[in-house]
């Protein structure tokens, strides 16, 4: 769990991390480089979920051995899909990691919405659904290593 209280904002008791697959974690289906040793290095403080569509079909091989669980859902309605698993685990325990429009919902449902600008590019309506935007999900990431940069960046 990451506990952290943010002074206007809220006092965050994170249990669950969602992440987007493609464009978040992964590029043209492949893992990015230190995505990985990222998220074995948050895995002891949040129980890490991976949602996708799998465009590419190999989300399961680039993820296998990583302390997480990968949801694959049909390909229509993903923003539906990705609401309905942070509500599900509880969305005041939950951050959530995303760049794509299909990831606005749970960005914005989730107590800590992190929106990326990647290779990929990032949709407006997400960045905006955000509390905060990283240059890249290895930032992202550690924030939450370093939650004490979330209290900087979102207190008021």
């Amino acid at each position: 769990m990451i506990e952290i209280d943010i002074p206007g904002f809220a006092s965050l008791r994170l249990v669950h991390l969602v992440s987007d697959y493609n464009g978040t974690l992964a590029l043209d289906g492949h893992l990015l480089p230190g995505v990985a040793e990222a998220l074995r290095a948050v895995a002891p403080a949040l129980t890490i979920h991976v949602v996708t569509a799998d465009t590419f079909g190999i989300a399961a091989a680039e993820l296998a051995g990583l302390p997480l669980t990968l949801t694959i859902t049909p390909p229509d309605d993903q923003a539906a899909a990705k609401l309905a698993l942070v509500n599900g685990l509880g969305a005041s325990s939950v951050v959530a990691i995303g760049n794509g429009r299909n990831d606005r919902l749970m960005l914005q449902a989730a107590a800590l919405g992190l929106a990326l600008v990647q290779k990929e590019g990032g949709a407006a309506e997400t960045i905006a659904s955000a509390d905060v935007l990283a240059a890249s999900v290895l930032d992202a990431l550690d924030l939450l290593q370093q939650p004490m940069r979330l209290r900087a960046t979102l207190r008021s």
